[in-house]
């Protein structure tokens, strides 16, 4: 059922009576207007979702009403009934704001499914200004900065899941800003008075998770000269966030399953059972999908972690996000670093909106960082950007870029095999990766 309230404007009586029945059938709060004017009169007194319009009446035709519409309205959507030899005039007022338009005789379906447009579209509107609002009011800054559809998709996902207690995967690649996402979350929940702890699980020894995790007593083992409280326990009652879970241990991934299962642990050393009172978020740049399928990470495990998903698109798929971050950065780091910055050529701009920022957000930082640092004048020239930046290699491709990597990993791993004679160890050594990592490439890649 739609929950819109939708005025029909035409001025045969029987098309409005056959297009109000079958709208109050699916849902809507319908008004019938003969008239462009008597629908702006009903506008200016009563709340309305939609108006749908015949463009051709006498007195107001269809572009006039949408004109009077969107200056009394501009969040009013507007879809205009043609007959055929008035598409033209439909899509000239598509150009001017109107949400759509369909050709005459109305098919019912075809106006349904329309509809279902714009209740999607005003439902996302109101829970992004939703979430808004929840973060203004405690004086909170994520920082997300946005233009695109996608990251307002990702942010609308952010509020409806903010409030429950569910287990939550960001995924992206790097420097797309997974941890702000998860903060967005913390920020937003009830548990915002509570700590946010975040755990970089790719910088953790192997031999170290269950002490950082879950703490240790005094004498549990050597150099253990005091009780110390784990991960789990300094974040009770708020947020624990798991960056880069994708590098827990196979070994330590089912103590970590139990923990989340049946809600308490125990410090190392110790026998007394601890209430476990987090909320998970967590966070990978890995297919981990592929990993449990290639028995590299727990299915169980994967699938306790992956209650929501949530992904975030890298830079180059949300251009239209550069030039928004661009100048948010200008102001930031001129703020930071004291220089009389205050805008960016409209050279260089070109030259950020053509990169692909492999590196992404993060990148897109750091490279406005140097700039403001370096920039002889109050404004960003091409100059001050990186040479990389100048010209654009062909070789580096949305395409083929990925994929000239994994190619040159794969070279570099068969020398390191051939060079060590097999030996994974020494191999892993010699690559300065650790061996689980050296063990998840060959899988990957089929070498043997």
């Amino acid at each position: 059922m739609l929950s819109l309230s939708v005025i029909v404007i035409d001025d045969d009586a029987s098309q409005r009576k056959i297009l109000s029945g079958y709208l109050s059938k699916i849902g809507c709060k319908v008004t019938g207007c003969e008239s462009g004017e008597r629908c702006i009169e009903t506008i200016k007194k009563h709340y309305v979702d939609v108006v749908l319009t015949d463009f051709r009446m006498p007195g107001m035709n269809g572009l006039e009403v949408l004109q009077k519409v969107k200056e009394i309205n501009p969040e009013i959507q507007v879809i205009l009934m043609t007959a055929f030899g008035t598409v033209e005039d439909a899509v000239e007022a598509m150009k001017n704001g109107a949400w759509d338009y369909l050709s005459k005789p109305v098919d019912l379906d075809e106006l349904e499914l329309k509809l279902k447009k714009v209740f999607e579209h005003n439902q996302l509107i109101r829970e992004n200004q939703l979430l808004k609002t929840q973060l203004q009011s405690e004086s909170l800054s994520t920082d997300i900065i946005y233009k695109s559809k996608s990251i307002g998709e990702v942010l609308n996902m952010v509020a409806r899941v903010s409030d429950s207690q569910a287990a939550v995967l960001i995924q992206g690649e790097s420097g797309t800003g997974k941890e702000m996402i998860a903060k967005a979350i913390h920020r937003a929940s009830p548990r915002k008075d509570k700590p946010f702890v975040a755990v970089n699980c790719a910088a953790i020894p192997e031999p170290l998770f269950e002490s950082e995790l879950f703490g240790h007593e005094k004498g549990a083992f050597t150099g253990a000269h005091e009780r110390t409280k784990g991960r789990f326990e300094i974040a009770a009652g708020g947020t624990l966030f798991l960056d880069e879970v994708a590098d827990i241990p196979l070994a330590f991934q089912v103590k970590l399953l139990r923990v989340i299962q049946e809600k308490e642990f125990q410090r190392l050393g110790s026998s007394q059972l601890l209430k476990s009172d987090v909320r998970i978020l967590s966070a990978t740049n890995k297919d981990m999908q592929q990993m449990v399928d290639e028995d590299l990470f727990r299915s169980d495990l994967f699938f306790r972690l992956n209650v929501i998903p949530i992904t975030i698109p890298p830079l180059r798929e949300r251009r239209e996000d550069i030039t928004e971050l661009v100048y948010h950065f200008i102001e930031k780091q001129a703020r930071i670093n004291r220089r009389k910055v205050t805008g960016i050529s409209t050279e260089a701009m070109d030259g950020l909106l053509k990169y692909d920022y492999p590196g992404n957000v993060r990148e897109l930082e750091n490279i406005i960082e140097r700039a403001v640092i370096l920039a002889r004048n109050e404004i960003v020239t091409r100059a001050d950007l990186p040479l990389s930046l100048h010209s654009k290699p062909k070789s580096l491709s949305n395409e083929s870029m990925p994929l000239q990597v994994e190619q040159l990993e794969h070279k570099l791993i068969e020398k390191a095999i051939r060079t060590t004679h097999g030996v994974q160890t020494k191999a892993a050594e010699l690559l300065g990766i650790s061996e689980r990592v050296l063990r998840y490439k060959l899988a990957k890649y089929g070498i043997k």
